[in-house]
């Protein structure tokens, strides 16, 4: 998992070079949306954080479908990355609470 962040990381940096089109700018990312990003960088699929959250299996479905449209990417990792990245939450965000 930590090898395919940093592999994340590096393409975000040289995606500039790539004349790839940056984030878009508009409405921020919910509360709700940034816990589901933060769980899904922890390793937790779809039902997991459905049940940690207390929430549809279906809701975090379109969480994070609303996510990697917002962010123009289409894998979990890159979700994760991507909110990583926007400042949503930190590295140690990521490893704090993981057995939950």
């Amino acid at each position: 998992m930590v090898c395919a962040l940093v592999g994340e990381l590096a393409l975000e940096r040289a995606d500039p070079l790539s004349g790839r089109k940056p984030v878009l700018a508009g409405e921020p990312l919910t509360d709700r949306q940034i816990e589901c990003a933060l769980w899904t960088a922890r390793g937790k699929t779809d039902w997991e954080i459905s049940r940690i959250l207390g929430i549809s299996k279906l809701t975090v479905s379109q969480h994070q479908k609303m996510i990697r449209e917002r962010y123009d990417v289409s894998s979990r990792t890159a979700l994760a990355m991507r909110a990583l990245f926007e400042g949503h939450f930190s590295f140690c965000d990521i490893f704090r609470s993981r057995s939950r």
